[in-house]
């Protein structure tokens, strides 16, 4: 049942007194000698003053690492240098609790059968340091890459803390990437090692990926071993290692020391229109951000049980790694969202005294879709969304439903930079479709078409400032080309994120989603979830997708593709209804000039719809050439959108 009546902007949550004096950020306003000002004050400072704040941050958390007599910030975009002189090492920071509190819990691992393991922060680092000394074995030491086929289990995260220990590099997919897509990132890479578990469950099957282990190492010509892990009791063909061997020997655990921008991981783009970038993230500055954000914007620390539902082969992967940094536990779970039914991952938060969950906007849209009403959340104090903007009456259904008198903090940012520019803070107010803030340390601005700043108009996401997480290179770009084009070719020495956003004069944010698949009808340009909010708020539809075929300089048609719910159908009376909504809410130009119904809208394995290539396939360009469908969760509908 859909939550009506819910405005754009409607207050909905606002922080006690209490929740504002305990709040991390206060602490930290407090020991700057900043503790009467206001959040924007405070954001206003970090971001003309960047050398003094991400300074305050490495000193505040006490950053394992020397600091060196370099300055904080040397250069500007897209050559932007922090701290040089600093060394540090990621794993070092992460594991810093197994010295100070042993025996807190650092992961609780739950899959789909039910099955719970644990480990404590000691436990961790000695695992760690048995697959630091087994991956020595191999011959991995500094700038070596390490990669892994792995699901969200403890044993991706011990080998991504055992790789940073080295100095070498992490780079994972899930086992649900097929074989072209998987070897799209990974041959770019040039692993040493490959970490590889024979198959996975999901939704109640089991998926055997020997087959696909072999055909991705045979397109590592660099591969020196593949590790398997037997989820499914399949035995390594002779000449490779099993984890238990990599693992068998005990050894003290040791930290490389590494420049502030070594690299620590690649992620990668989608992938869904060419060959997906590989994107560097340095250790220095993915510690300091994940320290900021996960502390002050999510107010996360050593009593926190963090859970965010996600995948080894998605960036919120890593960020949920962070919570490490700041000494929390976390939980990881293997399985599907969905089984046995839509309250799987809300069962999980009940049960593990959760305080922190995060999902995806899409998820909490389908428990609202399932009339859920969740409980045993006593101990969840807040709430994370991403992934796509979270539409006003999916915030309605939270404080409805779930729990009136906690923060629901919507962010937007991605894998480029591995966190969030704008988001929530426990000292603002939670208001419906409104993203509370601009990040600490993230000069967000929008720009007309222009070039100029914009407050109260939708505009396109820029960065003006460079931050610590931006990547500090591609991989295999040694003239910079490839990364400058990505992000500095609109606006030189600004980066252009690609959404649009409106800056409240309050400082919220609101995000319409992508700015290279805007829907522009007689000169009105407008975002795509301006249009999926009205669209999905139809019980009847599950899922939707909107195009706009127009070029420059001439308008085209406006396709609505709408997936049913089960037992529902795409009934006359639905499409007048659905006509009329559109009318009324949008604009009389965004009536789609057809509506049809497909058997499943095209998603990324991340989950994002596939709005430009299904454009671009609607204007002609071959299915083969618009996306790779190895990037896909769901290939096969692709041909449900080709042209008649």
């Amino acid at each position: 049942m859909a939550v009506d009546g819910v405005e754009e902007g409607a207050l909905l949550w606002e922080p006690t007194a209490d929740v504002v004096a305990n709040a991390r950020i206060t602490r930290y306003a407090e020991w700057l000698g900043r503790g009467e000002a206001g959040y924007e004050e405070l954001w206003q400072w970090s971001v003309d003053d960047l050398a003094g704040f991400w300074s305050s941050i490495w000193d505040y958390f006490g950053v394992v690492g020397e600091r060196g007599e370099g300055p904080v910030l040397g250069g500007t975009m897209p050559k932007a240098e922090w701290f040089p002189g600093a060394t540090l090492n990621y794993a070092a920071n992460a594991l810093r609790r197994a010295d100070t509190a042993p025996d807190r819990l650092a992961i609780i691992a739950r899959d789909e059968r039910g099955t719970r393991t644990t480990l404590t922060y000691a436990e961790l680092r000695d695992e760690v340091a048995r697959v630091r000394a087994g991956l020595v074995r191999l011959g991995v030491g500094p700038g070596d890459r390490v990669a892994g086929y792995l699901p969200n289990v403890p044993e991706a995260l011990i080998a991504l803390l055992a790789t940073a220990s080295l100095g070498a590099v992490w780079s994972s997919c899930s086992p649900d990437f097929g074989v072209p897509s998987v070897t799209d990132r990974f041959a770019q890479i040039d692993p040493k090692v490959l970490i590889v578990v024979d198959g996975y469950r999901y939704n109640g099957k089991e998926y055997d990926r020997t087959q696909a282990v072999r055909d991705i190492a045979g397109k590592l010509p660099g591969l020196r071993a593949t590790v398997w892990i037997r989820a499914l009791g399949t035995t390594p063909a002779d000449g490779d290692t099993e984890w238990a061997d990599l693992r068998a020997e005990a050894a003290p655990m040791a930290y490389e020391p590494v420049a502030f921008g070594h690299p620590l991981w690649v992620l990668y783009s989608s992938g869904t229109t060419g060959l997906p970038k590989p994107i560097v993230h340095g250790h220095g500055g993915i510690v300091l951000e994940h320290l900021k954000t996960l502390s002050f914007h999510q107010d996360l620390g050593e009593d926190d049980v963090f859970f965010w539902y996600t995948t080894t082969g998605w960036m919120m992967w890593n960020y949920l790694a962070g919570g490490l940094l700041v000494g929390a536990t976390l939980v990881l779970y293997d399985g599907s969202a969905t089984q046995p039914d839509t309250a799987a991952l809300w069962d999980i938060v009940a049960e593990e005294g959760v305080t922190y969950f995060g999902t995806g906007a899409p998820y909490i849209m389908a428990s609202l879709k399932a009339e859920l009403r969740p409980t045993g959340l006593d101990r969840l104090r807040g709430i994370g969304s991403t992934g796509s903007p979270l539409p006003p009456e999916g915030f309605a259904w939270v404080y409805t439903h779930v729990r009136p008198d906690i923060p629901l903090g919507s962010f937007a940012g991605g894998t480029d930079v591995c966190t969030g520019f704008v988001g929530a803070v426990p000292l603002l107010p939670v208001r419906a479709g409104v993203i509370p803030c601009r990040c600490l340390g993230a000069r967000i601005e929008s720009f007309d078409p222009e070039g100029a700043p914009v407050v109260g108009e939708v505009g396109e996401l820029v960065l003006t400032a460079p931050m610590p997480s931006m990547p500090v290179m591609f991989w295999n770009d040694p003239s910079g080309d490839r990364y400058r084009d990505s992000y500095f070719a609109e606006y030189p020495g600004v980066w252009r994120h690609g959404d649009w956003l409106k800056i409240l004069p309050d400082g919220g944010c609101v995000i319409y989603g992508r700015s290279d698949s805007t829907l522009n009808r007689g000169g009105v340009r407008m975002g795509t979830s301006e249009f999926y909010r009205v669209v999905e708020r139809f019980t009847e539809i599950a899922d939707s997708l909107v195009i706009d075929t127009g070029r420059l300089g001439q308008e085209g048609r406006l396709l609505l593709y709408v997936t049913m719910a089960p037992g529902e159908a795409l009934t006359d009376d639905l499409v007048s209804r659905l006509r009329a909504a559109l009318r009324t809410e949008l604009s009389p130009r965004h009536v789609p000039d057809a509506i049809h119904e497909v058997p499943g809208i095209p998603r990324t394995l991340s989950g994002k719809k596939l709005e430009v290539p299904v454009r671009k396939i609607l204007l002609g360009t071959p299915v083969e050439q618009a996306a790779n469908p190895d990037a896909m969760a769901n290939p096969e509908v692709l041909s449900h959108f080709i042209p008649e």
